[in-house]
C-alpha cells in the first residue's frame, strides 16, 4: 500500500474516533404551563422542577401543560392536568387529576400541583435522555401501607353524609371630610352536592349605609343619607339524568330597598342538557336551561305600572358554552326572560369573555356585556331627584346596559422562563 493512502487511512480512523468519542449533547425538555383559567403559582413550579427549560412560547414547547379546575361539592377543588405533546412528541396526550381538600391552603395546593406535574414530565424527561438526573420515589413505609391498604378494601364513610356548612361574615369602613360609609354583610349556606343530587341552601342579608356631605349655594352644610339595605335567601335541588340531562328546580326571596322591593318570592321548575357529557366540563361546556317560575312582588312605593303588589309568571332560556384549550379559554352565555303576561316585557342579555393566544408571542383579550331592559316593573312612579341620581340611592329606568373593555399585548426576545429573582419586589417605583 502506498504511504500517502495508508497516512489518509489513518487520518480518517483518527477523525472517525474523535467524533464517535464525543458525548452525545443532550437538550432539556422545553415546558409550556397554562395555568390561565386558574390558580398556580408559576414561581414556585420554576423552583421546585430545574431540570427542564421553561419556555414563554406556546409553539416553541416539547410539552404545554394545561391546568384547569372545577369546584367539589364539598368546597374543594380537582385540578385537571393535560400534558400536550409538541415537536418530537406530537399527537402524544396525557391528563391526570389531584384533588384538594376543603381547608386546603396555597401552599398545600402548590405542593400538589408541582408533584402531579412531576409525575406527568417524567416520561417525556426520559425521553430526552435525563432519567438518570432523576430521583423517583414510590414506596410507603409499613404503617403507611397497611393504612392505604385498609382504606383501598372499604367503602368511604362520610360521618357528614356530603353536607358542607359555610359562615361568613365581612365588613368595611370608608370615611373622609365629605363622605362616610359602612358596610356588613352576613352569609350562611348549606351544601350537598354527590354525582347524583346537587342540594343548595344559602341565605345573605347586607347593610350598607352612607353619608355624603356638601355645601349648598346658601353656603350651608347639607347631608344626604343613603340606607341600600337588603336581604335574600336560595334554595335548589337538582337530579342528574346521565351525562347530558339534568331536572330540578329553584326557590328565592329576597329584598332589596335600592330596588323599591319590599319581598319578592319565586319559584319554579327547570331542565338542562349539556351538548359535551358533564365530566368534559373543565374543558369544554355546552349546555341549554329553560325554566317556568312563578313570582309575587311586594313593593316600598307604588311602582309606574300603579301597583303595590302583583303575581306574574315567566320564561327564561339560557345558553352557555365555555373552552379551556391551548389556543386560551372563550367563555359566553346567553339569556333570555320574558313574562307570561305581555311578552314584550322581556331581558336579553349577552356576556363574553375571551383571552386567545394568536401566535407564539401575540394574544388577545376581550370581555363584554350587554343586554337589553324591558322588564322593569319594580320601580317607583315620579320622578327621580338630583339627589337619588347622585347618591344612587334608587334603581332608574333604563332600556339597555353596556360594558366592555379589551387589549393586545406581543411579546419577543428570549422564551427561556427559567430564572427566579425576587429582589426588590417590594420596593414601589
Amino acid at each position: 500500500m502506498k504511504k500517502p493512502t495508508l497516512f489518509l487511512l489513518i487520518v480518517m480512523l483518527v477523525i472517525a474516533c474523535t467524533v464517535f468519542s464525543q458525548p452525545i449533547k443532550k437538550e432539556r425538555l422545553k415546558v409550556f404551563v397554562d395555568c390561565n383559567s386558574t390558580y398556580c403559582d408559576l414561581t414556585f413550579i420554576r423552583t421546585e422542577i430545574n431540570i427542564v427549560d421553561f419556555v414563554l412560547d406556546r409553539l416553541a414547547a416539547d410539552v404545554h401543560v394545561l391546568i384547569t379546575s372545577q369546584q367539589l361539592g364539598s368546597g374543594a377543588s380537582q385540578y385537571q392536568m393535560i400534558f400536550f405533546g409538541q415537536q418530537s412528541f406530537k399527537n402524544t396526550i396525557d391528563t391526570l387529576l389531584c384533588n384538594s381538600s376543603p381547608n386546603t391552603t396555597e401552599s398545600e395546593i402548590r405542593d400538589l400541583q408541582v408533584q402531579y406535574i412531576k409525575v406527568g414530565l417524567l416520561s417525556y424527561i426520559a425521553k430526552k435522555g435525563y432519567l438518570q438526573d432523576v430521583t423517583v420515589g414510590m414506596k410507603l413505609n409499613k404503617a403507611d401501607s397497611g393504612k392505604t391498604q385498609a382504606k383501598t378494601n372499604q367503602a368511604t364513610i362520610d360521618k357528614w353524609n356530603y353536607w358542607v356548612y359555610r359562615v361568613n361574615a365581612n365588613g368595611n369602613v370608608n370615611a373622609d371630610k365629605n363622605y362616610n360609609s359602612n358596610r356588613l354583610s352576613l352569609n350562611i349556606s348549606a351544601n350537598r352536592i354527590t354525582d347524583k343530587w346537587k342540594l343548595n341552601l344559602r341565605a345573605d342579608a347586607n347593610r350598607n349605609n352612607s353619608v355624603y356631605t356638601y355645601e349648598n349655594t346658601s353656603g350651608g352644610i347639607e347631608k344626604i343619607k343613603v340606607n341600600n339595605s337588603g336581604w335574600s335567601a336560595y334554595h335548589r335541588l337538582v337530579k342528574s339524568l346521565g351525562e347530558h340531562w339534568s331536572v330540578g328546580y329553584e326557590a328565592s326571596a329576597y329584598n332589596s330597598i335600592f330596588s323599591n322591593i319590599k319581598t319578592s318570592v319565586t319559584i319554579g321548575p327547570a331542565i338542562e342538557y349539556a351538548i359535551f357529557p358533564y365530566k368534559n366540563v373543565t374543558t369544554r361546556f355546552f349546555t341549554f336551561q329553560y325554566g317556568i317560575n312563578y313570582k309575587k312582588n311586594n313593593y316600598y312605593d307604588t311602582t309606574l305600572y300603579l301597583k303595590k303588589n302583583e303575581n306574574l309568571g315567566y320564561q327564561y332560556l339560557n345558553a352557555n358554552l365555555s373552552f379551556n384549550q391551548k389556543w386560551g379559554t372563550f367563555s359566553t352565555s346567553i339569556n333570555y326572560l320574558a313574562y307570561f303576561h305581555d311578552l314584550s316585557v322581556n331581558n336579553f342579555n349577552v356576556y363574553l369573555n375571551a383571552d386567545v393566544r394568536i401566535t407564539g408571542g401575540l394574544s388577545f383579550y376581550t370581555y363584554a356585556y350587554g343586554g337589553l331592559v324591558h322588564d322593569q316593573l319594580y320601580l317607583p312612579k315620579g320622578d327621580a331627584s338630583i339627589n337619588d341620581v347622585l347618591a344612587r340611592r334608587r334603581q332608574l329606568a333604563s332600556d339597555f346596559n353596556f360594558n366592555m373593555g379589551f387589549g393586545i399585548s406581543y411579546r419577543f426576545g428570549s422564551i427561556l422562563n427559567n430564572f427566579v429573582n425576587p429582589r426588590l419586589d417590594g420596593v414601589n417605583n
